[in-house]
């Protein structure tokens, strides 16, 4: 309709147009009226170039409308005031095309939100960068995992850990890989997922971070666990009868002898040693039925009883508990807590007990040192959780001797039982907590509880 408008109009105009220059040459060959002619030239003049600004305007609202779409600058009205009623279907036509995109757009701009909402509250960590290193998007759990909170290129990680920006970079889609990395003395184990897409053209390799070593802790606890609970089983069930035969060899044994009198000296003394081997077997077995018993505590960890504690408190307990034993070794105990009015969610005598066992180990590694020193840290790291560190000045440990720290029945302790850090890390798992050593040889150890 409003094509068929516009050629009416036009056609009207065009033969306006050709018959008023009909007319000016009938006046100039036929007529003198020069003023006449004069006027219908000027008439003509003014019909081409209205016919002229009729098109062009017409021309240019066209353009204004592609315009809009190739910039997606949909905030454009179209009015058909200025081209008269002919053009009123085509305005209409214009502006409910620009309604649909605006709602498109609108539409559009929503799903995006909405995605980019879900992506930064997602639990698990997602980021997007170039082949080149040059990160598109990093999600919120991202940047928590990372200890970050923004980043243009990979580079940027070499901080957090060497090698994880090279890894980063070699991964394609599909393959999984894990990375360890240190932060604020807590070690982080990182599961990291790669896929890969085209945007624009660009490629896009889409990686996913989750912090797997809580679970990683829960299943080795788990293994040591049902490993103790199969071996102290199997010993018990061997060494029970043992020791209750050697009690009633050793019992029969001393009747017999007791009622020996008449027995020749060598007899006595055969029968005297063989009491000796029998009370031997008997000591030894009930030493080994302690041992077992003692490994089963790492199975039957108590369930913590929470309530808020105060930790200048619990380190001031602590110090009056070992204060004779600190003076017996000449060793010099500091505690520094910040903010002075820091409180944990915990079990009292439950964490009581894990900083007594790691200040004891601290106390048997600083033997021989001169200047022996242990101190007590309370904090708030990072990430706003509680953190207890116990730090002494003694050898250190070596990488290899600190990754098996935690490890059932490992111990460089003469005499040790290799039980305590064990139970020490259950007991802090069962706080939902982590424990962590980070040591430097001949320097440092730091024991860290993290909350």
């Amino acid at each position: 309709m409003a094509y068929k408008q516009f050629s009416l109009n036009i056609i009207f105009r065009v033969f306006t147009l050709c018959v008023t220059i009909f007319l000016i040459f009938y006046l100039i060959f036929k007529t003198s009226l020069y003023a006449t002619t004069f006027i219908l030239g000027i008439i003509i003049i003014l019909q081409i170039y209205f016919l002229i600004r009729f098109v062009s305007k017409t021309n240019k609202e066209i353009i204004k409308f592609f315009e809009s779409i190739k910039y997606s600058d949909f905030s454009q009205s179209f009015s058909a005031r200025i081209k008269g009623a002919s053009f009123e279907e085509l305005s209409s036509s214009f502006s409910e095309v620009m309604k649909k995109f605006q709602n498109t757009r609108a539409e559009k701009e929503e799903n995006f939100r909405y995605l980019q909402t879900v992506v930064q509250h997602i639990g698990i960590g997602l980021m997007a960068f170039t082949p080149d290193g040059e990160v598109e998007l990093i999600n919120t759990s991202a940047k928590r995992l990372l200890n970050i909170t923004t980043i243009k290129n990979l580079k940027e990680l070499n901080n957090l850990s060497p090698t994880l920006p090279s890894s980063l970079l070699e991964l394609n889609s599909g393959d999984k890989i894990l990375q360890k990395i240190v932060e604020d003395n807590e070690l982080i184990q990182l599961a990291i997922s790669a896929t890969e897409f085209r945007m624009r053209g660009k490629k896009i390799i889409l990686i996913s971070l989750q912090n797997i070593q809580s679970e990683l802790e829960d299943i080795e606890i788990e293994a040591w666990q049902k490993l103790i609970k199969v071996l102290t089983h199997e010993i018990m069930n061997s060494v029970t009868p043992i020791t209750s035969l050697a009690s009633t060899a050793d019992g029969i044994l001393q009747e017999f002898e007791n009622n020996s009198s008449e027995l020749d000296e060598s007899l006595k003394e055969n029968l005297m040693d063989v009491r000796g081997a029998v009370g031997t077997i008997q000591k030894r077995s009930k030493g080994l039925l302690h041992f077992v018993d003692a490994y089963r505590n790492l199975t039957k960890v108590p369930i913590p009883n929470f309530a808020i504690l105060q930790v200048g408190k619990l380190f001031k307990r602590i110090e009056s508990l070992l204060s004779d034993q600190f003076r017996k070794i000449n060793l010099k105990f500091k505690i520094s807590v910040e903010p002075e009015n820091l409180e944990i969610m915990a079990d009292s005598d439950l964490i009581e007990q894990v900083l007594i066992n790691l200040i004891v180990n601290s106390m048997y590694a600083l033997e021989g040192k001169d200047d022996p020193q242990v101190t007590l840290y309370g904090r708030i790291d990072d990430h706003g959780r509680g953190i207890i560190q116990v730090k002494d000045n003694g050898p250190g440990l070596t990488d290899d001797i600190a990754e098996k720290m935690f490890i059932p029945f490992f111990t460089t302790r003469k005499g040790g039982s290799g039980i305590g850090l064990s139970l020490s890390q259950q007991i802090m798992r069962a706080h939902r907590g982590s424990i962590r050593v980070n040591s430097i040889p001949d320097k440092e150890t730091v024991f860290t509880l993290r909350f």
